[in-house]
């Protein structure tokens, strides 16, 4: 059944709480708004839910949730990738409280009913009671569909969706030139954490493709680093540094413009004095080419990408929200590396992760404090508009169809928006 697309604080339909410049703020505030979301948005479109090398094995498997609904990622035994969900078809029980791992199946920790990786029913103690009343065929684990780009992996609670290939359109380029930070090697998740904010998820969607905010919020980091990383981070009247609408909700902002394609290096671009230890190291083994290529990546690619509702591609690492309520969000930081590549490179990585994102880097603290403001102003003046004006006079449209404006400009929420609109309120 529907939830209605209504919300108790306006007395109207949803369309209007959504401008082309402007946002209600019971967006940010209204429990019925978010009940609606909920079924509208994370139960019908694809949702993030895991990056393949966190399940490399066959009977490798992670937790993960899917809008409220908790499910199992499983790589089964033939290689293909499930995502079930974890409730027992019996009488509701978890099958699976450990957050990640590798095993033969799931077994009921109330009955014993025993599941396989792909999800069917493989055993029920004391079957004689069972004659004529259940085909164990029938009781499979409920699976969602799933389907995988670029080694990002999506479910969806709705067996209709749109193929995701459609639903990335043209975000699916810029999530090739992500992973060219692998500099030859495929891209791994090596580390994450976990932590809440005490505000709406759409505060920390926005805040993706915000580069507004990033030279005020992030001082404290930016006075932290080395000048050569500083400099290269200070985009903001940089003219190649854009914002770009992708469709769809998704969009990007690009911050290191000569870093956006990583395979793309003339060679003039000298490398930072910091790596130094690293290109020594180096050195030793690879040729001064392959050195270059992965020094230029240290950083990641030179742009956030943000694929509406859950997942961002930012920089060097994966940023993946999860609602709890009205009020609370969940946000994971996943560090990315190179699968099999050198470990003095993978070390420094995480490094430059736990300095900025890691749970005593500066981006963390600074980023939640800014979203738990937002959220505590959102109290006051239950009347005024969330503004996401700003470069909406000097938006234009590339070649590719796509409205770009410069990357401290709210192209990006602008398009989330309209993507939020659209889901609220279409009649599914």
């Amino acid at each position: 059944m529907n939830t209605p697309a209504t919300t108790g604080r306006t007395g109207g339909d949803t369309a209007g709480l959504v401008g082309h410049d402007r946002v209600d703020v019971s967006l940010y505030t209204d429990p019925e708004v978010f009940e609606a979301e909920m079924d509208r948005v994370f139960h019908r479109t694809w949702v993030w839910v895991a990056h393949e090398s966190e399940i490399p094995r066959a009977g490798d498997f992670k937790k993960a949730v899917v809008g409220r609904q908790p499910v199992i990622v499983t790589r089964d035994r033939r290689g293909g990738i499930n995502v079930l969900l974890n409730r027992c078809r019996h009488r509701g029980a978890s099958l699976c409280e450990t957050p990640k791992g590798n095993g033969n199946g799931f077994t009921c920790p109330y009955h014993a009913w025993s599941y396989a990786l792909d999800g069917k029913l493989r055993g029920i103690p004391y079957p004689d009671g069972y004659e004529d009343v259940l085909e164990k065929k029938d009781l499979a684990l409920h699976r969602l569909k799933v389907d995988s780009y670029a080694g990002m992996v999506f479910a969806c609670l709705d067996p209709g969706v749109e193929p995701l290939a459609d639903f990335l359109g043209p975000a699916r380029r810029w999530m090739d030139l992500f992973m060219k930070q692998g500099a030859g090697y495929p891209v791994k998740v090596q580390g994450e954490h976990t932590f809440r904010f005490r505000g709406n998820w759409k505060i920390q969607l926005e805040n993706t493709t915000d580069g507004y905010h990033f030279p005020i919020v992030h001082r404290s980091w930016m006075s932290s680093v080395d000048a050569e990383t500083a400099d290269m981070l200070s985009f903001m009247t940089d003219e190649k540094a854009v914002t770009h609408s992708l469709g769809n909700g998704h969009s990007v902002m690009i911050m290191v413009p000569e870093h956006v394609d990583l395979d793309e290096d003339d060679g003039t671009e000298p490398l930072q004095e910091r790596f130094a230890h690293i290109v020594d190291d180096l050195s030793r083994d690879f040729e001064p080419a392959e050195v270059r290529r992965i020094v230029r990546s240290m950083h990641g690619a030179g742009f956030n990408l943000n694929l509406f509702p859950n997942v961002a591609m930012s920089m060097s690492f994966l940023r993946v929200l999860r609602p709890l309520s009205v009020t609370e969000t969940e946000i994971r930081h996943l560090a990315l590396g190179l699968d099999g590549g050198p470990e003095i490179v993978n070390r420094e990585r995480l490094r430059i992760h736990e300095h900025f994102q890691g749970p005593f880097g500066f981006g963390t603290s600074d980023d939640s404090e800014a979203w738990d403001r937002v959220q505590r102003g959102a109290a006051a003046g239950p009347g005024l508009p969330i503004l996401v004006n700003r470069g909406l006079s000097r938006e234009t449209e590339d070649q590719n169809g796509d409205r770009t404006a410069h990357s401290t400009d709210e192209t990006g929420m602008r398009e989330a928006y309209a993507m939020w609109k659209k889901m609220m309120t279409d009649d599914q």
